[in-house]
This record gives C-alpha cells, sequence and structure tokens, in this order.
C-alpha cells in the first residue's frame, strides 16, 4: 500500500542505525497493522498482542498516577520487545536480538515513534477499519476506570444465616 510507504522507510532508516534490529510494527491502539517488517513473525498476531499489552501498561500507568503511555519493554531469553506510544493513535513495535544496546534502542525507537505518530496523526497514514466497522458509527469510549472501596467488614450483626430465614 502506498500510505505504508513512509512508515516502511522510518523501519529502513531505523534498522541501519540499529543493526541488531529483527522486526518492526506500526499498528492503531486498536491492534490493527499499518505497517510491518517483521520476517518470521506474524504481523496481525503481534499487532493485537501489542494491543493487549497497551491495553494493561495503560491500565498501569493510570493506576500507578505514572502519566500517559510512553513506552513497555520486555525482556526475553533471546531478545527484547520495545513498544513505544507513537502520536495519539499509534504504537511502534521493535524486535531487538539480546545483543542489542538497549540505550540506543530506546533513543531510535522514542525518536521513530515520534516521527511515525506525526505521520499518522497528519493523516500521511491512514488508520484501517475493520470491515465491521463503518465510519457512520461513533467510536467505543473506553469503559470507565474503577475506584475500589474497602468493603465493611461482616459481623454477625449484619450477616443472616440459613437458619434466622
Amino acid at each position: 500500500m502506498a500510505a505504508e510507504a513512509p512508515i516502511l522507510d522510518e523501519f529502513r532508516r531505523l534498522r541501519a542505525r540499529v543493526p541488531q534490529l529483527t522486526g518492526a510494527l506500526a499498528a492503531g491502539v486498536d491492534g490493527l497493522v499499518l505497517a510491518h517488517d517483521t520476517p518470521g513473525v506474524e504481523p496481525d498476531g503481534l499487532a493485537a498482542l501489542t494491543a493487549a499489552a497497551l491495553g494493561v501498561a495503560v491500565r498501569l500507568t493510570d493506576e500507578t498516577a505514572r502519566g500517559d503511555f510512553r513506552e513497555l519493554l520486555m525482556r526475553g531469553t533471546y531478545g527484547y520487545v520495545a513498544t513505544y506510544a507513537a502520536g495519539r493513535t499509534a504504537v511502534l513495535t521493535l524486535l531487538a536480538q539480546d545483543g542489542v544496546n538497549v540505550g540506543r534502542l530506546h533513543l531510535e525507537g522514542r525518536r521513530a515513534g515520534a516521527r511515525i505518530g506525526e505521520l499518522v496523526d497528519a493523516g500521511a497514514v491512514p488508520l484501517r477499519r475493520t470491515p465491521a466497522r463503518s465510519s457512520a458509527k461513533e467510536p467505543r469510549t473506553p469503559a470507565p476506570t474503577r475506584n475500589r472501596t474497602a468493603r465493611p467488614a461482616r459481623t454477625a450483626a449484619n450477616t443472616r444465616t440459613t437458619t434466622e430465614s
């Protein structure tokens, strides 16, 4: 797709600056792929998992009063998965080998995320919609966050037993 070209160009520049990068994916926060360069990794599945991880990360930053989501880093036995905010409606997920310089990965990932976010937010790369979703529908509003309050302690005075009924 022609809309993917600016993002794919950014991926090429990113790979030149971080040689240990093994994959890159830009996706909407809803889990739809915008562009990908993920050899050996199914992009739709990675985008869906990124959206799920993003949901948890956003909730965690909210609950701990850490502000807006910026990035998420996971390390496995064979390397890293890093996800960066890319504007208001997209995320950038990078896959890297275990020997990557994590500081360099963060520096370049943040820069690339900012550039991809500018492209997406400016409309240069339109967000794709699923076929079931029409443009006439209102976007779904996020579920309100629950405030947890302590429950009163159970006592014999406020507990009914089956023999009393």
